[in-house]
């Protein structure tokens, strides 16, 4: 038989993937995982047997992988054992030497991802120990290599696994992680519910929640059923399109073979799909990409429904164009960026590159916002841009930038004239004053020059601010050093010295109660004459190794003040703070000092801490969730969002960035980001706070998206005391 050839050949070879890159998947990709979950759709929409699915699952999964069987097995709670549920591609016989596996250690892919509940991705099964039971099946059948997901229940216990076994050695790349997990999920969904019910809920809810266009048809091609991004595409009420025939969005610029064609396939095959021009309500054309599928009556083998998916090409050929123009842009200024910027410089043609990078940059956002920080990066674009002769421009990372020269200059008077501009020119952004300052990194040659500037720009950093390095082809290099800032190192030592480390706290308003019900603990260096802000000092603690310390004062000083009221209270933790590993015995000794519920005290982290996940770090926060305390994902949306650690970690609040919530009200790209945000957050039952709530028209926004909390200066300014405004 085909399917037995195919499990015995022979010929193995070693094909070595790397299955350490971030699950970033290309357009490609993203589309064959959507078309898995469309075809699962159409068949979960037709009624067919559990075990057809299952079949299909494991069909649609071989497709993406060559020379590999999909595999199915389920634990039987019992007996303890495993046992195939489907392998559509593996002969029965070797389905038989693989009934009650035991899972274990020594319990091959499947046995080991069950037993240890989580993925077991093994590249020679012939020497792996986890093979060690299974070694004489896997040689039987040249089994090279096999990587196994364990399929979950909702209480996330493994009931079984997920699997695809190949006849070459080789590791998953990100890609095959994703389809194994998008698998495994969906096997889970069809084995988790009632079946019936689960086919009408989906169908229901992937209708209503797509945004892809769908129709329902009977029998006489008469629309039954719609959803509601075919009312958005098209322009109809539901009304208008109940009763109607599907030939009410007909542009008449197809010819009659067109859609003779389309129904001789539909009708033989049962499906249809193919690009299509269609007409709005007003007249307007759309291009589209068609799926149409018949839906058969199991008894009679006749097909009493069409179901239809609508998908708008315009959109993706504009995203096309988008994503083409992010690969080589940054978002924010329009300027290259450095994959454009290592594409230039890879052309062996002697260049000039100077790296610059805007001192204390973190401390300007911390103190007055990432809105205000942007502005900052896109006028300092505009100056690179318009004063200073440059053949390229590239803005490479959040504070950095380099200038290209496609010749030799004086490397000394180009940094000077960019000093002096900016030393006698502040940046002004209403009524704040900015001056600005760099360090700078610079190179002559061909040959590694990116690297070779950032290594001399390193140099710069390490000795000071508002200094520059030139590397010399010689490896060595030379500097020029400028008067440093005011040293913030010694401000923070005295400040720790003399108790001048204040939280100052800002309310957040439940925008569903109308009144401030938490308050978020912001760090302050009070001194007789001033207030310090954080951008002046938290860098510099940083990288003086001080964050912890100020962290210990703030979260001693912020439960003092819970002693007298009932609030929550939220306190930043850093990166820093979860690396010294005193966290958790600090938090239980004040707790237990100041008699405070550690329900009351919510642990905000950046979103970057959440997505790196250093063991140490997630170890440590699923600790303190265990203990009482809530956690909140700060700035979500500012790095990359994983959506899946989150749901690991079972966050309690996240925190949307304020680069977002600061013009949703003029700017569409931000609300529907924060949209998709909220919805995300709705759908796993995460409240949302939105930051940088500053006027009326932004808090309307947030109670349009119903998101649970706003915090901002038009509910309350940062204050020493505990004061309500609004």
């Amino acid at each position: 038989m085909k399917n037995e050839e195919k499990v015995l050949n022979k010929d193995c070879h070693i094909i070595k993937e790397d299955q350490k890159d971030e699950i970033i998947l290309t357009q490609i990709e993203y589309n064959q995982i959507l078309n898995i979950q469309n075809k699962i759709l159409e068949m979960l929409a037709s009624e067919k047997d559990t075990i057809d699915i299952l079949s299909n699952i494991c069909f649609l999964a071989e497709s993406l992988l060559t020379n590999s069987v999909a595999s199915i097995m389920l634990l039987n709670k019992d007996t303890g054992l495993m046992s195939v549920k489907t392998a559509p591609s593996i002969p029965k016989i070797a389905q038989d030497r693989l009934a009650n596996l035991k899972p274990g250690v020594n319990g091959g892919s499947c046995g080991n991802a069950v037993f240890k509940n989580e993925p077991q991705f093994i590249q020679n099964t012939f020497t792996d120990e986890r093979w060690k039971d299974l070694k004489q099946v896997a040689i039987d059948f040249n089994i090279c290599s096999c990587w196994s997901i364990p399929i979950q229940d909702k209480e996330k216990n493994a009931i079984g696994s997920f699997a695809l076994s190949s006849f070459e050695h080789r590791f998953p790349s990100s890609f095959h992680i994703k389809l194994l997990k998008t698998a495994a999920s969906i096997v889970s969904i069809v084995l988790t519910n009632e079946r019936t019910v689960k086919r009408n809920n989906l169908l229901s809810n992937a209708m209503q929640n797509s945004s892809d266009g769908m129709i329902i048809t009977n029998e006489k091609n008469e629309i039954i059923e719609i959803n509601e991004s075919i009312q958005e595409i098209y322009g109809y009420k539901e009304e208008e399109l109940i009763g109607q025939n599907p030939k009410i969005f007909s542009s008449n610029i197809h010819e009659e073979d067109f859609y003779k064609k389309m129904w001789d396939e539909l009708n033989s095959k049962s499906k249809w799909s193919g690009e299509i021009t269609n007409k709005k309500k007003d007249g307007s054309l759309i291009n589209q990409w068609i799926s149409i599928t018949s839906l058969h009556n199991q008894e009679e083998n006749i097909a009493h429904n069409y179901l239809a998916l609508f998908t708008d090409l315009t959109e993706i050929k504009e995203s096309q164009n988008k994503i083409e123009f992010m690969a080589f842009h940054d978002s924010l200024t329009k300027l290259y960026n450095k994959s454009y910027l290592e594409t230039i410089l890879d052309t062996k043609k002697e260049k000039t590159l100077i790296l610059l990078n805007i001192n204390n940059f973190s401390y300007i956002n911390t103190a007055y916002g990432f809105d205000i920080g942007d502005e900052i990066l896109i006028n300092i674009s505009e100056i690179l841009k318009n004063n200073f002769k440059v053949n390229t421009l590239c803005k490479i990372n959040s504070d950095e930038f380099a200038l290209v020269f496609e010749e030799k200059i004086v490397i000394e008077e180009k940094i000077s004239k960019i000093q002096n501009y900016f030393m006698k020119n502040l940046i002004v952004l209403g009524k704040i004053k900015l001056n600005i300052t760099f360090c700078y990194g610079a190179v002559f040659g061909k040959d590694n020059l990116l690297r070779k500037a950032a290594t001399a720009l390193k140099e710069a950093k390490e000795n000071g601010k508002n200094r520059f390095v030139i590397f010399e082809e010689n490896g060595n290099v030379d500097y020029s050093k400028r008067e440093s800032f005011i040293n913030s190192t010694n401000l923070i030592k005295n400040a720790l010295d003399n108790n001048q480390i204040v939280p100052f706290f800002q309310g957040i308003y439940n925008n569903k109660g109308s009144e401030i019900t938490k308050y978020e603990a912001l760090a302050r260096i009070v001194l007789e004459d001033r207030v310090i802000s954080p951008y002046e000092f938290l860098e510099a603690a940083k990288l003086s190794g001080l964050l912890p310390e100020i962290t210990k004062v703030m979260i001693d000083k912020t439960l003092q003040v819970m002693t007298s009221n009932n609030y929550e209270f939220s306190i930043n933790i850093t990166e820093d703070d979860l690396s010294e590993d005193y966290l958790i015995q600090y938090l239980d000794e004040k707790i237990s000092l100041y008699k405070i519920n550690p329900n009351r005290i919510i642990l905000e982290i950046l979103e970057g801490v959440s997505s790196r996940g250093k063991k140490n770090h997630i170890k440590q926060l699923t600790l303190l969730k265990s203990k009482g305390f809530k956690i909140a994902i700060d700035d979500f949306g500012a790095e990359y969002s994983n959506f899946e650690r989150i749901l690991d970690l079972d966050i309690d609040y996240i925190k949307i960035d304020a680069k977002y919530i600061k013009d949703i009200d003029t700017n569409k790209r931000s609300f529907e980001i924060v949209k998709a945000i909220s919805f995300f957050a709705k759908n796993v039952n995460i409240p949302c706070i939105a930051e940088f709530v500053h006027n009326k028209s932004v808090q309307s926004f947030i109670e349009e998206l119903e998101i649970t909390y706003s915090q901002g200066y038009y509910f309350s300014q940062p204050n020493e005391e505990i004061v309500i405004t609004k």
